[in-house]
């Protein structure tokens, strides 16, 4: 009997839980109150949203995998000790940035700003000039001509591609709320005529839609006629990020992230692991094709010797001698094209040698710097000469030394300083540069020449993935090197990503 009755509490219980559930369907668990409805207040809610994949993008499933070296260390850097790390689920450009995608970048800046603004966007093509080589046609042409448009953009600094990831965000969220009815897009040709008439800056405040002015700003407003977005009294009223239109911010991988992906690591269901760490973003320790039907062909775009950068006359092996096309070779895994070779790429992070042992094991990365935007005395917020929501470090000079000793500016001399002075002196500094400048320095006082030695310093990017120009030590994603980021050089392009905000689970739908 005792077994009876407690089945029927179980059956009664679970009744009243189904119930319970029923009458609180699209009302608060906590009040009762129900949602989206004006007669309970209006509170709007959105349910079952899942992010789409924003266009030209890959699902990169996160998960935890070992990070770092896999194969000797030839250059004796001893920078990348293997140790184990969990990146979260992101999104990442199937492609590299082409040259295509590049001049609707200029282009756009120059229908928006005008010419002076948008020459400081185009790539340096001066970095084909190279002393005893003939590489004067690619200076011309690799940008300019139509027959080069989907091969990957060079001679991009980090600074410019991070400009990209801006202005690519701005543009995706506003035709997204232009679709939505939300927003109206700028009258083109006016702008166009009126650039020959008034300043860039005006033209710029005036017109671009930048996101973050967009949602912190009053210099919006909805059409009562066109926008979709209502309260539930039947008021229009900007979007925000709770109604789940806007995507979060295009911007570089962290190197963790662009080394997981480039992996492009999957287990088996049901396995919960993965049998080896791959030394390429393809099985096995050889560079070309294993698979039957294109067996013996080269898997990415590399120098396979001395000399010798595409084979021979008749049987070439990677048919590239620079770049080839973005969508050349074969996809990895999660279908992320040339992740080996064709181009390294620029990543998010400060380089150190040291990282190895101090980032974290949940996506781990260097190189935060925390900013806030600016109020002028008015408290309106101020807008920069392109019409952007202007942004600055977000501590006060008072407190700044403070913040700044909370930075992590050390380097792999760290702790060697031959002075007492020097291990303390850094420290006392606003600039975080200087400040990893006196962390080497001997003596400044008596030798203001030896201030840097070292050419890392807190503006140096992690590079990776290799290039038409390098062997195949470089293929392997585990490799890094590093550059200072307004540098440029004609084998390094860069991807965009993109955080995937909510569930790890996702649409991978190409749309």
């Amino acid at each position: 009997m005792n077994l009876i009755h407690q089945i029927k509490e179980v059956l009664i219980l679970s009744a009243m839980i189904l119930a319970l559930s029923a009458c609180n369907k699209g009302a608060s668990n906590t009040t009762g109150w129900k949602y989206n409805d004006a007669e309970y207040g209006g509170f709007q809610v959105v349910d079952k949203y899942e992010q789409d994949t924003p266009p030209g993008m890959v699902l990169v499933g996160g998960g935890t995998f070992t990070m770092g070296r896999v194969n000797e260390d030839t250059y004796a850097e001893w920078n990348n000790y293997p140790r184990r790390v969990t990146v979260n689920t992101f999104y990442m450009d199937q492609y590299e940035i082409s040259n295509r995608d590049w001049k609707e970048y200029v282009y756009w800046v120059n229908l928006m700003y005008g010419k002076s603004v948008s020459e400081k966007c185009r790539p340096d093509s001066t970095v084909w000039r190279e002393e005893l080589a003939y590489n004067e046609p690619y200076l011309n042409y690799y940008f300019t001509h139509v027959a080069y448009d989907m091969y990957p953009v060079v001679g991009v600094s980090w600074e410019q591609a991070t400009d990209y990831c801006v202005w690519r965000s701005d543009r995706v969220n506003e035709r997204i709320l232009k679709e939505e009815g939300v927003v109206d897009f700028p009258d083109f040709s006016e702008i166009y005529r009126d650039s020959t008439k008034a300043t860039s800056d005006t033209i710029a405040k005036e017109k671009v839609f930048n996101t973050a002015k967009y949602l912190k700003s009053n210099e919006y407003n909805p059409d009562r006629e066109k926008s979709s977005i209502k309260t539930e009294f039947g008021d229009v009223r900007k979007t925000n990020m709770s109604d789940g239109l806007l995507l979060p911010e295009y911007r570089l991988p962290t190197e963790a992230e662009w080394e997981f992906a480039a992996y492009g690591i999957t287990s088996e269901e049901g396995m919960e692991n993965y049998d080896a760490k791959r030394i390429f973003p393809w099985d096995g320790a050889q560079t070309r094709n294993p698979n039957k039907k294109a067996r013996g062909k080269i898997l990415a775009n590399f120098a396979r010797g001395r000399g010798d950068m595409m084979g021979v006359a008749g049987d070439l092996n990677d048919k590239a001698t620079i770049t080839a096309p973005v969508n050349s070779f074969w996809p990895n895994d999660v279908g992320l094209y040339n992740m080996a070779g064709n181009v390294n790429e620029w990543t998010m992070d400060v380089y150190r040698q040291t990282s190895t042992d101090e980032v974290q094991e949940y996506n781990p990365f260097r190189g935060n710097i925390y900013m806030a935007p600016v109020k002028d005395s008015l408290n309106k917020f101020e807008l920069d000469s392109l019409g952007r929501l202007k942004y600055a470090v977000e501590y006060s000079k008072e407190d700044s030394m403070a913040a700044y000793a909370k930075l992590d500016v050390r380097n792999y001399n760290d702790g060697d300083a031959r002075s007492s002075y020097n291990r303390d002196k850094w420290k006392e500094v606003v600039d975080p540069d200087i400040a990893t400048k006196r962390l080497y320095d001997a003596d400044e006082q008596t030798d203001p020449e030896s201030l840097l030695t070292t050419k890392i310093s807190n503006t140096s990017r992690v590079y990776k993935g290799g290039s038409w120009k390098d062997r195949s030590y470089w293929l392997s994603p585990a490799t890094r090197r590093y550059m200072e980021q307004s540098k440029r050089a004609n084998d390094i392009g860069f991807r965009c990503a993109m955080n995937r905000v909510g569930s790890d689970k996702g649409n991978n739908s190409k749309e």
